[in-house]
């Protein structure tokens, strides 16, 4: 019985370890101190719980777009001007800014900031 529970334990850190790199699309509902808060878009206005990540030094804020044809967000090349320090994440509404963030080593690498519902942040 115990091994059955050590195996689903180490199986469910795998899984979370597995989801938390590469790349999330998220809400980002904070920015504090070098962390960004975020809950998962789950898809049809569905989300996920907070979580928490650090930023890394190197982080890249940019605007992105969602390609239809690959199911992925990619850069459109344009800087976000003040990265996190941008009005769009001090003064961040209760909705949250929509985002894809890019993760490696438990660190956020990269942002990119898509459009929220009708409207371009």
């Amino acid at each position: 019985m115990l091994r059955k529970v050590v195996s689903a334990a180490v199986i469910l850190v795998l899984c979370v370890g597995v989801t938390l790199a590469d790349e999330i699309r998220v809400f980002i509902t904070k920015v504090d101190n070098g962390k960004v808060t975020f809950q998962e878009n789950k898809g049809k206005g569905e989300r996920g719980e907070s979580k928490t990540l650090p930023v890394d030094a190197k982080v890249k804020v940019v605007k992105g777009k969602f390609d239809k044809d690959t199911k992925k967000t990619v850069s459109t090349g344009e800087d976000i001007e003040g990265g996190l320090k941008n009005k769009m994440f001090t003064d961040i509404g209760e909705k949250g800014v929509a985002a894809t963030i890019i993760t490696k080593d438990n660190k956020i690498t990269e942002i990119l900031v898509t459009k929220g519902k009708g409207k371009q942040q």
